[in-house]
């Protein structure tokens, strides 16, 4: 099969990146040194099977047993709880002469026990099996060596294998990019399973390989790759390429990872460089855990304070009987006639007294079990598993649209429920939907937009305000009646004053149509058109864009093509009412980075004009206006205001015209800063930017919904009514994650918040100097630093009754999380009302889980719905999974699996409550009847029956009538 025809899209114009950036002299310098030594033979996996180092093949295993540790770790598991320890003793001495009773009257029912749980989890975890044989048989095209590319099984790839991955298809190993579709070699890929993010990220590879663009051109290939060895972390890879005896640095740039898709690429051709367990992904899981509940944990206890009793007054019992065996005979005879004397064995032997007291102690032992309930642990099964059928049942937690009920995987955590202290949550699908959508915007000081958000809503329902009557008339339904949805996927938009064409009407036409073109060609999007209907699509990296680009369709600004070096789109002439064509040459885009938080291309239009289009935020953009270009400055920065109170998503729109004298100083200055290779390149090219990103003329602001689910405000708002706190750790930027926060009322206002991040700029020196022994330690120190700082805060703040929130971003976190800093790290978290850890990799997930449920005592519920989530579902004390758009990782890895967030409300507080008050109640119960069927036992002693005699006729007259004889001596 031949590789199909290459797309020329020379993305070079449009990113400011080099082809095969290279890494730093010192990470290159590490390279065959320690962690640095894994080697691969691209297109040669055989070399492996001679001897060479042994990698991991690519099958991946996550289920809790095998077919071999099954029984060994289940019985295990059974064992932990000590009534079964004390069972099996009893049920081993009851084949003995010691035993007052027949021993299948013991040993079936404990059997029965334990072989009906330990089939429970075999069920549970066949599931997760079911979905391990789903994904290592995926099939993937692999080189076979003779120029030919076939299906093979994931679980069949080795290191060094050459891999064929087509547009929308899984990654099934961690892959160097070899080529694309594209002549830059650039593909798209969506990282949403890793971190989170549901935004696009650009790959490119090395120019050395870009000619390997047909299946054939594989034939005769071969090369080494000499790399880091496997690790966890996400967002950096240190590695080299030898190919016809030349090297070339590896970068992330060129590092495709397993569960990652590829998007918007027709196909790309890669290196498996780890495989299975080895992979990223894999390294960023845990295994899964045994999980108990602390009511079976308390149970525990209560049963060793019962067994200590028991064991005491067997042992009591025993010693009297010893002595009084001891000084039974008189005359030769015994006096204890009703014991038989002409059967005297060693059980009343008065010459045998203390080996007669130690048989009297175990006989003891079984006859009062009564005092411990065999049936405690079966009750308990039974209760749980009709508890989780309430909530697999519960038609309040059934999401119609998808057709997903409840499904409570495990029983063993339902009434850990009712305990949850507090909920760690991912953001995106799970508090969000994935999506974004163009609600508001102010043109020319002018605020547009009827819709109302969902912070908006849950403020009107809250406080019955005048909002309320609002939401009725725009929508023309009440306050918790379902939001209808929006007729377009990303707008949202409702205001007749500038849909359908009438913004030709408003009185500051130009700037609208300024504004809106900005928002057509001030972007990275990448049109799809339909072949079939002709209707237009877009991949964007961001949904933002994505939002803003569908919004200036739908007003009358079509975007629909895009070449090497020109921006299309169709546009309303104000004049004729009629759509027109307008072209814009492409010439260069300056990107958005989380420094910069802003982004800009530059453009000659069709009238020969150079414009610098720029959005970004307002803390940036206000401070680069013109002193001529703030007309609306004052009406603008009031309706950011409000949209930021309306929990929106705002960003400034500005532009400005350019001579060409100046544009050519910036282009020469800008490729030379894009073409170096220094470690301070990426800081140069920002400060050519800043030089042309000046003097602009404001034209407004966008406001973007970031969609919640449906309910998540309301959720949030009643469990912290409910004393539980939500803890956010999220993949995304520390902006969006806190814009989140605002939307879902995580973040309320008034909120003082403690900021912990990495992005200083003492930061920023120390890493331009590459010292990388004095980052790490200015790092440290500033972490701790701010951790102190933001201790005394909350010391502060607790004296005036004000709550905080705690936001923290991934490298800083890494410190947070070292030995001698996570004490103080978690009294600041927990002191704090929100928490939201930004920028976190799966693991840091995980040991942030780990930290809150050990170090507290806490009862930790985490929530999640992607592979990213696994570890921190697992370590937490009760693993939820939302059961959304991105695959069934998460679920298969949870204990409970919904479909919506605000599921979760009724999950913790209805079922958890019912779940924890029936089975401690029940709990009680059992003990007490024990209890008081164990004294009733001791009656006989009190009419002065020797329990002897007892054993005796019990014996004689079969455990069948054991009841019958307990009746008659009670009587």
């Amino acid at each position: 099969m031949v590789g199909g025809r290459r797309k020329k899209q020379l993305f070079s114009r449009i990113y400011a990146f080099s082809s095969g950036k290279a890494s730093s002299d010192v990470e290159y310098s590490l390279i065959g040194g320690t962690d640095f030594s894994r080697r691969v033979f691209c297109n040669d996996p055989e070399i492996f099977e001679t001897g060479y180092p042994n990698y991991e093949n690519n099958y991946v295993r996550t289920t809790k047993y095998t077919l071999v540790t099954f029984f060994p770790k289940a019985l295990f598991e059974q064992f932990r709880r000590v009534g079964n320890v004390y069972f099996l003793i009893c049920s081993f001495l009851a084949f003995t002469p010691l035993a007052p009773y027949s021993p299948l009257s013991t040993f079936l029912p404990f059997v029965l026990v334990i072989g009906v749980t330990m089939g429970k989890e075999m069920v549970e975890d066949w599931r997760r099996k079911k979905q391990d044989i789903e994904v290592n048989n995926r099939n993937v095209k692999v080189h076979h060596g003779d120029g030919s590319f076939g299906n093979t099984k994931w679980m069949n790839l080795r290191v060094g294998d050459v891999v064929k991955v087509e547009k929308d298809e899984f990654f099934p190993a961690d892959l160097i990019l070899l080529s694309s579709c594209y002549e830059e070699t650039i593909c798209y890929v969506e990282t949403t399973n890793l971190d989170g993010e549901n935004n696009l990220k650009l790959k490119q590879a090395l120019e050395a390989t870009s000619n390997l663009n047909e299946d054939s051109k594989f034939r005769n290939f071969k090369a080494i790759i000499k790399c880091e060895d496997p690790n966890a972390n996400l967002y950096s890879f240190v590695g080299s390429l030898e190919v016809e005896e030349q090297m070339y640095p590896l970068t992330a740039q060129q590092l495709l990872l397993r569960g990652s898709k590829l998007k918007n690429t027709d196909y790309v051709y890669g290196v498996v460089i780890f495989a299975g367990h080895d992979t990223k992904v894999i390294q960023n899981s845990t295994a899964p855990p045994s999980k108990r509940s602390k009511i079976e944990k308390r149970t525990d206890k209560i049963i060793y304070l019962l067994f200590s009793v028991l064991v005491f007054m067997s042992f009591t019992g025993s010693v009297f009987f010893g002595i009084a065996t001891r000084e039974d005979l008189e005359n030769g005879r015994m006096t204890r006639w009703y014991l038989r004397p002409d059967d005297t064995s060693i059980y009343y032997d008065p010459k045998r007294a203390p080996i007669a007291a130690v048989l009297h102690f175990l006989t003891a032992l079984m006859l009062y079990s009564y005092l411990i309930p065999v049936s405690l642990y079966v009750y308990m099964e039974i209760v749980k598993v009709l508890q989780s059928l309430f909530i697999n049942r519960d038609l309040h937690m059934y999401y119609e649209e998808a057709d997903k009920p409840a499904i409570a995987r495990t029983s063993n955590l339902n009434e850990e429920l009712g305990q949850v202290d507090t909920i760690l949550s991912d953001k995106t699908g799970t508090l969000t939907c994935n999506s974004m959508e163009f609600i508001k915007c102010s043109v020319a000081g002018t605020s547009y937009g009827r819709s109302v958000t969902e912070v908006e809503r849950a403020l009107a329902g809250r406080k019955r305000s005048s909002l309320a009557q609002m939401v009725t008339e725009e929508w023309g339904f009440v306050e918790d009646s379902p939001k209808p949805e929006p007729s377009v996927k990303g707008f949202n938009f409702a205001d007749e004053r500038i849909m359908m064409g009438n913004w030709v009407n408003e009185p500051h036409l130009d700037v609208i149509q300024k504004f809106f073109q900005l928002l057509a060609i001030c972007h990275t999007v990448i049109p799809d058109v339909d072949e079939e209907t002709g209707t237009v699509s877009y991949e964007a990296e961001s949904p933002d864009e994505a939002a803003l680009v569908v919004a200036s369709r739908e007003l009358g600004f079509e975007f629909y093509e895009r070449t090497q070096t020109s921006i299309s789109f169709l546009e309303l002439d104000p004049m004729s009412g009629r759509k027109f064509k307008r072209l814009y040459n492409l010439l260069n885009i300056l990107e958005f980075s989380s420094s910069r938080k802003r982004m800009s291309v530059i453009v000659r239009n069709e009238e020969g004009k150079l414009i610098l289009l720029c959005k970004g935020a307002d803390s940036i953009m206000f401070e680069r206006l013109a002193t001529d270009g703030r007309e609306f400055e004052e009406q603008t920065k009031e309706h950011i205001n409000e949209y930021a109170d309306a929990g929106l998503r705002t960003l400034v729109v500005a532009y400005r015209e350019l001579d060409d004298q100046e544009y050519s100083e910036f282009s020469d200055e800008y490729a030379k800063a894009k073409n170096s290779v220094s470690a301070d390149r990426e800081v140069v090219v920002e400060a050519v930017a800043d030089k042309i990103e000046k003097d602009l003329i404001l034209l407004g602001a966008t406001a973007v919904e970031d969609k919640l689910q449906n309910g998540v405000p309301e959720c949030i708002d009643k469990l912290a009514q409910a004393g539980i706190k939500i803890w956010v750790l999220t993949g995304d930027k520390m902006e969006t994650a806190i814009n989140t926060g605002h939307a879902c009322s995580l973040l309320r206002k008034g909120m003082n918040q403690i900021i912990i991040s990495s992005e200083t700029p003492e930061f920023k020196a120390l890493n331009k100097a590459g010292d990388e022994f004095n980052v790490c330690e200015a790092s440290r120190s500033s972490i701790l630093n701010q951790i102190i700082e933001g201790n005394v805060l909350l010391e502060e703040s607790s004296e005036r009754s004000e709550a905080l929130a705690l936001i923290i971003d991934g490298k800083s976190l890494t410190y947070a999380l070292e030995d001698d800093v996570k004490d103080l790290f978690l009294e600041l978290a927990v002191g704090c009302a929100s928490v939201i850890c930004c920028r976190s990799s799966p693991k840091q997930k995980a040991l942030v889980t780990r930290l809150l449920k050990v170090k507290t005592g806490m009862t930790t519920l985490a929530i999640g719905d992607g592979a990213n989530d696994i570890g921190m579902l697992q370590e937490a004390d009760i693993g939820v999974g939302i059961s959304g758009f991105e695959g069934m990782q998460a679920v298969m890895s949870s204990d409970i699996a919904i479909a919506q967030f605000r599921f979760l409300e009724r999950l913790l507080l209805v079922h958890g409550h019912w779940c924890y008050r029936r089975i401690s109640s029940m709990v009680t119960s059992l003990l007490v009847h024990s209890v008081f069927r164990f004294f009733l036992l001791f009656r006989f002693l009190d009419q002065g029956v020797n329990l002897q005699f007892y054993y005796q006729n019990l014996k004689m007259f079969g455990t069948e009538n054991h009841f019958s004889i307990t009746k008659f001596f009670i009587k």
